[in-house]
């Protein structure tokens, strides 16, 4: 047998890619040699499989069960039409939901398969007609609510103010609508998104642009939702490990942030790239009823993770109100503030990271660590740690509310927001920067803070659990080496020490989190002035955990914590990593300038700020995002 180094795999694939694409007939089992054809089959076969599962499971005699996404793929298949019709009436007896009523309720519409009567459409109208969805306040809700009223409204293009819940015309709420999508298109395509790369809520996102992909009569925001559609799930992909979700994000939840795979983002990646396990989810239904097909490039990119590889994105936090920072800046008379996102993004794992501070209200991901499982639905794959502040001064930062009312309203729906044993959320006192797969956390926690503690999450799927006499606390997590140096002593409590989550907070938000916790611990420290050192390594990479750990405590590493947290460390790359509390990370002499980092920065996507276009980059092919001239280019380049 002939042995190929690995360094020379992608050029050879870009070649047999090359042919590939030019004979249009070339069929592999390899994923990384399969033809735009195969590709593009294989995903309309999930998609199809994705309908079918959601008929087999609607129940024809039941007319009290069934949501309208069930009811959309049943009229557009021309299946159970009586329980379609009878369901129609029994669901929307008391309308509720605003626009995750308006999404579904627009895909049915669109979607029908000329199955509804005219009794049918009067019905509906009389919904819109009657029916106030409330406009939400997050980017997800203005999105879809403004998809939704679009579609709505086109589909009745004639209509008058009496036809509608808001009392303007069909005409009226295209116009509003339609410029609240292209700009949001602007916006996310020159800054980033303000609810960026969460696990749950990406199909929010892809709900919406599905919509305009499938259905918009309007040539324009069909364009755009093709392309919306294209650069969100690029923005996913360029940091998945097999459908799994990394990096720095918002919006996330106890059950994502525990069972990683358990999330949309999974969902997804099995209906656009065949990768984890299927699940029904109402995001997939929708965008297999839309057909909207992904380019090839992206199935690619998620499945070649051959190398490691540095990916470096800027979001932008949500809209500020008030305490907004001297670090912000203006759009359109709002502001906002850059997130700098690091991802290291290796074949068994990824850590990445943001800058820390207080990115996104309530349910920020500062950093953490995800790793290859083979069975990762059933498996608690994260490492991760956080300040589990809570204060009206980000409420009202992000929210229209009073210091005296906020954290209670934040606390009404989020339940775990305003407690010390949380799993997820920013500090304004967390600063933390990373080197591929080195990564720092300082903190400097004024007194009289409330819950001033460094939580560090140590899953129960953890195996070799050791507390060095050194200070390091090792750990293996499946193909991956854990190294983490606490700065400060600190304390094994169970996840949930409150009881709050384990007690019920709140229906959907803590369902079964025993079954997702048990058996999991936090090393909490109690250190104001605090910090924490992790390295992380493949197993593959030494002989056995005793040499990962021998190599380990021999790298050159000196911690402070007067006059402000700092640490100097020398990687497993050989890296000299240098930081002070809030100052910039020094790498082997040269200070790290965030404020030149670019909108994607990666060897699989590349964009500029401001720019609104995005490439899209495997091997020699090319994809080219131009969101200003609505146009879509791809190409094979000659260079390498």
């Amino acid at each position: 047998m002939i042995s190929i180094p690995s360094h020379s795999l992608k050029p050879i694939r870009a070649l047999a890619l090359v042919l590939a694409l030019a004979s249009g007939t070339f069929v592999s089992a390899d994923p990384l040699l399969k033809s735009d054809a195969e590709i593009q089959n294989e995903f309309r076969d999930r998609a199809t499989y994705v309908l079918d599962n959601a008929i087999e499971r609607i129940d024809p005699s039941d007319t009290d069960a069934g949501g309208i996404y069930d009811l959309a793929v049943a009229l557009n298949r021309g299946e159970h039409i009586d329980w379609a019709r009878q369901r129609l009436r029994s669901y929307n007896e008391t309308p509720s939901g605003s626009m995750f009523w308006m999404i579904p309720m627009v895909l049915l519409m669109q979607a029908d398969g000329g199955n509804l009567t005219e009794e049918d459409w009067s019905f509906i109208q009389e919904l819109w007609r009657t029916y106030y969805p409330y406009r939400g306040d997050t980017e997800n809700h203005w999105l879809m609510y403004y998809t939704g009223l679009y579609l709505a409204a086109e589909m009745f293009p004639e209509a008058g103010t009496d036809a509608w819940y808001n009392g303007r015309s069909s005409a009226e709420n295209m116009a509003e609508a339609k410029e609240y999508i292209l700009d949001w298109v602007r916006i996310t395509t020159s800054y980033g998104q303000g609810e960026y790369d969460s696990p749950r809520y990406i199909g929010e996102y892809t709900r919406p642009m599905a919509l305009l992909a499938g259905w918009a009569r309007d040539s324009e925001l069909r364009q755009i939702g093709r392309m919306m559609m294209d650069y969100l799930i690029l923005d996913f992909t360029v940091e998945s490990l097999e459908g799994l979700h990394g990096g720095a994000q918002s919006r996330a939840y106890p059950r994502e942030i525990l069972r990683p795979a358990l999330s949309v983002s999974m969902a997804h990646s099995w209906l656009f790239f065949g990768q984890g396990e299927f699940s029904p989810n109402a995001s997939n239904t929708l965008v297999a009823l839309s057909g909207y097909t992904p380019p090839p490039i992206l199935y690619r990119i998620a499945h070649d993770r051959s190398e490691a590889y540095v990916h470096k994105e800027l979001k932008r936090t949500r809209w500020r109100l008030r305490n907004v920072g001297a670090d912000t800046f203006e759009v359109d008379g709002k502001r906002t503030r850059p997130v700098y996102k690091y991802s290291y993004v290796h074949p068994d794992y990824i850590l990445g990271s943001s800058q820390g501070g207080l990115l996104q209200p309530i349910q920020q991901r500062t950093w953490n660590l995800i790793w290859r499982e083979d069975e990762p639905l059933d498996k608690s794959n994260t490492f991760f740690a956080l300040h589990p502040y809570s204060s009206p001064k980000e409420g009202m930062m992000y929210f229209p509310s009073d210091w005296d009312t906020v954290t209670d309203l934040i606390a009404r729906s989020k339940a775990d927001y305003d407690t010390e044993d949380k799993l997820i959320g920013g500090s304004k006192y967390e600063y933390i920067v990373q080197h591929k797969s080195a990564l720092i956390g300082l903190y400097d926690i004024p007194e009289g803070t409330r819950f001033p503690l460094i939580n560090t999450f140590f899953s129960r799927d953890l195996e070799h659990r050791t507390e060095d006499p050194s200070g390091w606390i090792f750990a293996q997590g499946g193909p991956v080496y854990i190294g983490y140096y606490p700065m400060a002593p600190g304390e094994w409590k169970p996840v949930d020490w409150t009881g709050l989550m384990a007690g019920g907070a709140g229906g959907w938000f803590s369902a079964n989190f025993v079954e997702w916790s048990e058996g999991s611990e936090s090393y909490v420290s109690y250190d104001l002035k605090n910090g924490y050192v992790l390295q992380v390594a493949p197993v593959r990479d030494f002989d056995s955990f005793e040499d990962f750990k021998r190599a380990v405590r021999a790298l050159p590493l000196e911690t402070s914590v007067e006059p402000v947290p700092s640490v100097r460390f020398t990687s497993l790359e050989g890296a000299e990593l240098e930081v002070r509390y809030k100052e910039p990370l020094i790498v082997d002499g040269k200070a790290i300038r965030t404020e030149d980092w670019m909108l994607y920065d990666g060897p699989f996507a590349r964009a500029e700020r401001e720019s609104q276009t995005l490439d899209i980059i495997y091997g020699s092919e090319r994809y080219h995002l131009d969101f200003i001239q609505r146009r879509i280019e791809s190409s094979i380049s000659s260079e390498q």
